[in-house]
C-alpha cells in the first residue's frame, strides 16, 4: 500500500556541522553528521535528525523538523548501483508518517544508510 509523504528533502552532500545547531541540542545531545539541503542543513544526532528549513525570500524564518529515531519504523534506501547516482532515495516510515529523502550525487546513500541503521538499531 502506497503512504502519502508527509513531507520530502533532498540532501546533497555531507557537510561539517553547523556551529549554531548546538543550541538546537539536550543534555547529553551531540551532533554526529550533517547534510546540506536546498535552503539550509540536516543534522543526524545521538538522540534525533533535525532538519532546519530557511523560508521566505530572505531565508530569516527557519522552519525546523526532528525526528527522533524512537519514531522510526521502518526505512528502505534505494539507489541505482552507481558510485555517483543521482536518483539515490532514502524513505522512513514513521509514528508521524511517512518522510522521502531524495539524496544528491555529493551525497552518500550508503552512509545515510549506515547513520539510520545506527541510529535506530543501537
Amino acid at each position: 500500500m502506497e503512504t502519502a509523504s508527509i513531507t520530502a528533502w533532498t540532501f546533497l552532500q555531507e557537510i561539517p556541522v553547523p556551529p549554531d545547531v548546538t543550541e538546537l541540542l539536550v543534555q547529553g545531545e551531540t551532533a554526529v553528521a550533517a547534510f546540506k539541503t536546498f535552503r539550509d542543513s540536516a543534522v543526524f544526532t545521538t538522540k534525533r535528525l533535525i532538519v532546519r528549513d530557511a523560508q521566505g525570500m530572505t531565508g530569516k524564518k527557519v522552519e525546523i523538523y526532528s525526528l527522533p529515531y524512537a519514531s522510526i519504523n521502518m526505512w528502505s534506501s534505494e539507489n541505482a548501483g552507481r558510485l555517483l547516482d543521482t536518483n539515490a532515495e532514502l524513505e522512513m516510515w514513521t509514528r508521524a508518517g511517512h518522510i522521502k529523502i531524495k539524496v544528491g550525487k555529493g551525497a552518500d546513500i550508503r552512509r545515510l544508510d549506515s547513520l539510520i541503521a545506527w541510529a535506530v538499531l543501537r
